[in-house]
C-alpha cells in the first residue's frame, strides 16, 4: 500500500480532550514517525505536531478524527514526495 509522509499540526485548548486526542494517536502509532508535544502555559493551550508515514486514508482519517474533538483543531502539510 502506498503511503505518504505527513505532519499534523495539532492545538489543543480543552485539556479535557487530551485523553480522546492521545488514544486516537495510539490506535495509529505504527505510523507514526515522531511526535512533540509543546505546553504553552501563558495562553493554556499545547501544541503538538505529530509526523507520520501512512496511506493518505489514514492520514486524513486521524486529521478528522482529531478536529471533530471538542477545543482541538488540526491541519494536515503533506509532503510532494509519493
Amino acid at each position: 500500500m502506498e503511503t505518504r509522509v505527513a505532519m499534523l499540526g495539532i492545538i489543543v485548548e480543552d485539556p479535557e480532550s487530551v485523553e480522546k486526542l492521545n488514544a486516537i494517536l495510539h490506535e495509529v502509532r505504527e505510523y507514526v514517525i515522531g511526535r512533540m508535544g509543546i505546553p504553552y502555559r501563558q495562553r493554556n493551550i499545547s501544541i503538538i505536531s505529530v509526523v507520520m508515514d501512512a496511506p493518505e486514508t489514514v492520514i486524513s482519517a486521524v486529521s478528522g478524527k482529531l478536529g471533530m474533538l471538542p477545543g482541538v483543531s488540526s491541519k494536515t502539510t503533506y509532503s510532494k514526495i509519493a
